[in-house]
């Protein structure tokens, strides 16, 4: 009997491939659209509108003669990603809700929807790839970077679990983009010379301060240049101790000088330099601290300012992730991997020191715009083998 895999269809090429692909290899195909926002309000309605979306999902599960569906999670997206991010950004800290969408989303309340359906698998347009070994006589699955450096998307991946990996299939990751925007045209599919989506995984574009500023009041704050020398007598650390080493940086309003104001310091993520409205400086200026208690944002004027970068990041026991839980440290080991702290960024090498409160993770050089609240990931070659909050 054939095997039945859901296919999650954003209307994007990449989705439209994938179900492409598992047709031609026989298996029985259901498409799925997930509807996840209703506010068009904030959304930058010519970029991504999901309505458009919609239709071409359906368009390209017409043409491939598959059954089509659409599944409205809007609810359960505002609950576990939206509600999420509002009280993660009022806290000062950076969510990444792709990440989120595909842990609680894609691969949780869409998998269950997926197997109600008689499912084996279900499928997306991810650059990533899957494969499985056998340790100790248990099979165990291992997460790979897609072929396309280009286009890898292991990161956005990097809180799944044996369990939903077990059940995820990735058809165009062991594809280049050029690859499979040529199998799309040769195939005839309506979505072959679509551009790709840069907004809010299945929301589309969305113009953030106007999305926060659906609950979080705007609030008028100083902005404060702290000098150099500041930053490196403030933020001095020892390389012997590991919560120093690892530890945001704080800042005092007396170190600095008001160079201009913003409108809610909750607002601004570390690293920041477009939509500040200040000018007038010698040096451009980049977010290096925020106080939303205070509301006080805090700016370093040049790239190679001290206050953005850092060594280290810590990760609280409670926000430790191993997509490998084979590999997971003990209490007082280390081990050495490589990591990266946004997508698309470049994988650096680090040593993992696990201790009782949590995951320190030492950079052999200083990494810019270290976050709270993004995802760090860690990996063995082109295996993800992990993951965390950054606290």
């Amino acid at each position: 009997m054939k095997k039945r895999v859901v296919v999650g269809l954003s209307g994007g090429v990449d989705s439209s491939v994938a179900a492409y692909l598992l047709k031609e290899q026989g298996y029985d195909v259901i498409g799925m659209f997930m509807k996840n926002w209703h506010d068009d309000s904030v959304t930058i309605s010519t970029e991504c509108p999901w309505l458009d979306d919609s239709n071409d999902a359906m368009i390209v599960a017409q043409h491939l003669g598959i059954p089509f569906q659409a599944i409205d999670l809007s609810r359960e997206y505002k609950a576990r990603i939206v509600d999420y991010m509002f009280a993660e950004y009022q806290r000062g800290r950076t969510p990444n809700p792709d990440v989120l969408c595909n842990r609680e989303i894609k691969f949780d309340i869409f998998l269950k929807e997926a197997l109600k359906l008689g499912a084996d698998y279900v499928a997306t347009g991810h650059y990533a790839r899957k494969n499985e070994v056998s340790i100790n006589g248990k099979t165990v699955y291992r997460l790979l970077a897609g072929k396309d450096p280009n286009k890898d998307q292991s990161y956005f991946l990097c809180q799944l679990t044996q369990h939903q990996l077990s059940k995820a299939l990735f058809p165009v990751g062991e594809l280049l983009k050029p690859e499979v925007r040529e199998i799309a045209r040769r195939a005839g599919l309506a979505t072959a010379g679509k551009k790709d989506s840069q907004g809010l995984c299945f929301v589309g574009k969305v113009h953030l301060p106007d999305f926060l500023q659906q609950q979080l009041e705007p609030k008028k704050g100083k902005a404060i240049a702290i000098p150099e020398t500041a930053a490196v007598y403030t933020n001095g650390h020892s390389m012997d101790d590991l919560p120093s080493l690892t530890r945001p940086y704080a800042y005092l309003p007396e170190y600095g000088e008001v160079v201009g104001e913003h409108s809610g310091a909750h607002f601004y993520t570390i690293g920041q330099r477009k939509g500040l409205n200040i000018g007038g400086q010698p040096k451009p200026l980049f977010v290096i601290g925020t106080d939303t208690v205070n509301n006080v944002l805090y700016m370093g004027m040049g790239e190679g300012h001290p206050g953005l970068y850092r060594k280290g990041l810590f990760i609280p026991a409670a926000d430790e992730h191993w997509v490998r839980e084979d590999l997971s440290l003990a209490e007082g080991e280390s081990m050495n991997y490589l990591a990266r702290i946004r997508y698309r960024q470049a994988l650096e090498p680090c040593t993992l020191h696990k201790k009782k409160e949590g995951l320190y993770i030492i950079f052999d050089k200083p990494q810019k715009a270290i976050t709270p609240g993004q995802f760090v990931a860690w990996y063995n070659g082109e295996e993800l083998v992990g993951s965390g909050v950054i606290g």
